[in-house]
C-alpha cells in the first residue's frame, strides 16, 4: 500500500475516532507529500521520495523538540513528542545498534577506509543503505568511532 493510500485510510479512521492530534499530523504529512509531488512535477512519488519527506518532517520535529526543551516549553515538548510518535508509525522499522555497527564495519571494509579523512566516502556509501531506518547523527558517531580504532 502506498503512503498516500495509508494516510487516507488512517485519516478516515482518525476522523471516526475524533483523534484531532493524529488527524493534524496526517494532514501535515499529506500536504508535504503533495507539495513535493507538485515541485517535482509528478503525479506519484517513489517510495524513496516519500521516505525522504517523512525523514525531513521527523528531523524538523526532533530539532524543534531540542529547542523547546532547552527553552523550558513543556507544553510544546509534549505536543511535539506526540507528533514524533505518530510520524514514526509511517517510517520503516528502525535498525538496532548491533545492525548499525555491522553495516558501518562492513561499509568501512568495502570502501577500504582507514582514516577520518575518508569519512565522507564512508558516509556516502552508508547513507543509501540506512535511509529512513536510523538517524544520520548516530551513523556519523559510529563511523568516527570505527575510523579512530
Amino acid at each position: 500500500m502506498s503512503l498516500i493510500n495509508k494516510l487516507n485510510n488512517d485519516m478516515k479512521q482518525a476522523m471516526k475516532n475524533k483523534d484531532k492530534d493524529t488527524l493534524s499530523v496526517i494532514r501535515m504529512i499529506k500536504a508535504s507529500v503533495q507539495n513535493e509531488s507538485i515541485n517535482l512535477g509528478k503525479d506519484e512519488l517513489s517510495e524513496d521520495e516519500e521516505l525522504t519527506i517523512l525523514s525531513r518532517e521527523l528531523k524538523q520535529r526532533k530539532d524543534s523538540l531540542q529547542e523547546f526543551k532547552s527553552a523550558g516549553r513543556d507544553d510544546l515538548v509534549e505536543k511535539l513528542t506526540q507528533e514524533i510518535t505518530i510520524l514514526q508509525e509511517y517510517m520503516p522499522k528502525q535498525l538496532t545498534n548491533d545492525e548499525l555497527e555491522d553495516i558501518v564495519k562492513t561499509t568501512i571494509h568495502e570502501v577500504n577506509a582507514t582514516s577520518k579523512k575518508e569519512m565522507g566516502k564512508v558516509m556516502s556509501a552508508i547513507m543509501p543503505k540506512v535511509k529512513g531506518k536510523t538517524d544520520g547523527a548516530k551513523i556519523n558517531q559510529l563511523v568516527q568511532k570505527h575510523l579512530n580504532s
